[in-house]
């Protein structure tokens, strides 16, 4: 059909800051071309908290069913929106807004996205197992609740600095459930932690740019383990290239990418009669990201 724009197309887009080379234009608009949505899909950059006040306050007003947040507004979000999905509160991240007859309405589809990713990818179950998380930002968060949800059995945050790691175990407070969660210093008395993990996940920015090392040492890595990197990138990372080398299944984060905008669009089409294509979003993602290095600020758009 072809991108088609008239009197009764409706906008949605990713806010964020910078979006140089955002994949999400062309991932959503392919999908909304395969399903016939009267849509268009637009990069919306904003440089400040200012901006994104402004912005917010005109999709009130306009016709838009909804929007992406990314870096480095996902945190911000939470308190411009007139309500927010109990998953985005515990994530303390909000990255797609439903816009509702004037409200916005704030959701995080990034933990959601992640277990579709693995779920798709690999045999892997999250009921039982233990979990090694590497990073405490907004995405990592998000797959702590949703592996919560799972069942996961134990989730250990290994992190540079304890704060960060401590504020999102109190944001969970007794909604972990059976799940016992603990945290870590990323330093050598995490090995034992990460070596006895069923899975082990990055959830930071290590590992964006080609001459990244692995966040963590290959040592630590085993075989048996499901090892996933939130980073995507046309290659495999430092850390998918040590734990290919130790017999652990890898998961890429273009899985996770392409899953978490296909939710939003879920969430967006309320009337849909059918589910978002995701193979038709991956296969224009991985169009798009061929010849080029994607960065960790793409993450969950």
């Amino acid at each position: 059909m072809g991108l088609q724009i008239n009197g009764r197309t409706k906008l949605a887009g990713v806010v964020g800051w910078p979006l140089g080379h955002t994949l999400s234009p062309a991932m959503h608009n392919a999908a909304y071309d395969a399903m016939r949505l009267n849509w268009v899909y637009l990069p919306l950059p904003v440089k400040d908290e200012s901006g994104l006040i402004q912005l917010c306050e005109a999709a009130r007003v306009l016709p838009f069913v909804g929007f992406n947040v990314t870096m480095p507004y996902k945190q911000a979000m939470l308190a411009l929106c007139d309500e927010v999905a109990m998953l985005a509160k515990l994530a303390g991240a909000v990255n797609t807004v439903h816009c509702v007859d004037g409200r916005l309405i704030g959701y995080n589809t990034d933990g959601r996205g992640f277990l579709e990713a693995l779920g798709s990818e690999t045999d892997f179950v999250s009921e039982g197992i233990s979990v090694a998380m590497i990073g405490a930002g907004g995405a990592a968060g998000a797959a702590i609740v949703s592996l919560i949800l799972g069942k996961a059995a134990r989730i250990t945050i290994v992190n540079r600095t304890l704060g960060r790691a401590e504020k999102l175990i109190e944001r969970l407070g007794d909604r972990v459930h059976g799940t016992q969660v603990s945290v870590a210093l990323l330093d050598e008395g995490a090995a034992d932690v990460v070596r006895s993990a069923d899975l082990v996940v990055n959830a930071t920015p290590v590992g964006m740019s080609r001459d990244d090392p692995s966040p963590i040492p290959s040592s630590w890595l085993r075989s048996g383990q499901v090892v996933a990197d939130m980073v995507y990138r046309p290659e495999p990372t430092a850390l998918l290239l040590d734990a290919a080398a130790a017999g652990a299944t890898t998961v890429g984060g273009m899985g996770m990418l392409v899953a978490q905008g296909a939710v939003a669009i879920d969430i967006w089409n309320e009337s849909a009669q059918s589910r978002t294509p995701r193979d038709v979003m991956r296969a224009a993602a991985a169009e798009m990201l061929s010849g080029s290095i994607a960065t960790f600020e793409e993450l969950g758009i």
